[in-house]
């Protein structure tokens, strides 16, 4: 089964600029590189599931948000990151000025129906998968699918959406380095206390 960290893009990886899809305006979050790098190390992989409202808006279309996303893929893998695959929710419910995308979908975040789609296609570990990203939607998107869920204070910091704010999270992170060790260091404790565990029964 595959260790699964679902990763918001735009804030979170990336510098979230607003609506962005123009690739001369890329440039990474601080400590996104690091952070993804340490954990690959650990054995994670990478699912971008990500909002774009941007596109029921009128900002920019389907076909700009895949040019911008592939340039973002193949900048992390000139730096050895892998991922895994992409998901994407281009609706709003109420600020769609192209009417086909004006639509409540549980594929937009905090609903949960990217991460579904994602464990149709893959055998995902929710025991040891995890949600990060900006926003609070992201949050809840991750709790209400059952993973550990982490918001990073990089893009948003989880301003402007605090009605989706959860009463219970995981961790609040500076950045994607942060959380990558937070992660580490919480696999580290499970498996220690795993291990003694399985001695204490042995013991007994």
């Amino acid at each position: 089964m595959k260790k699964i960290v679902f990763l918001d893009r735009d804030g979170t990886i990336n510098v979230d600029t607003g609506y962005i899809f123009e690739i001369e305006k890329f440039q990474f979050e601080k400590n996104a590189v690091e952070g993804l790098k340490k954990l690959q190390e650990q054995g994670y992989e990478f699912i971008i599931v990500t909002n774009q409202s941007g596109i029921a808006r009128g900002k920019y279309t389907e076909e700009d948000f895949w040019k911008f996303n592939d340039y973002v893929i193949s900048e992390l893998e000139k730096r050895g990151i892998k991922i895994l695959d992409t998901y994407f929710s281009p609706y709003h419910p109420e600020k769609a000025a192209v009417e086909k995308y004006k639509r409540d979908t549980a594929c937009r975040k905090p609903g949960t129906g990217m991460l579904e789609e994602a464990l149709k296609k893959y055998r995902i570990d929710r025991k040891n998968s995890w949600m990060i990203g900006d926003k609070w939607a992201d949050v809840k998107c991750g709790i209400d699918f059952g993973i550990k869920s982490i918001l990073v204070r990089t893009g948003k910091g989880g301003k402007g959406d605090e009605k989706h704010k959860p009463e219970c999270y995981t961790y609040i992170a500076e950045d994607l380095l942060d959380s990558a060790n937070f992660i580490v260091e919480n696999e580290a404790s499970r498996e220690l206390r795993e291990t003694s565990k399985h001695w204490e029964n042995k013991l007994k």
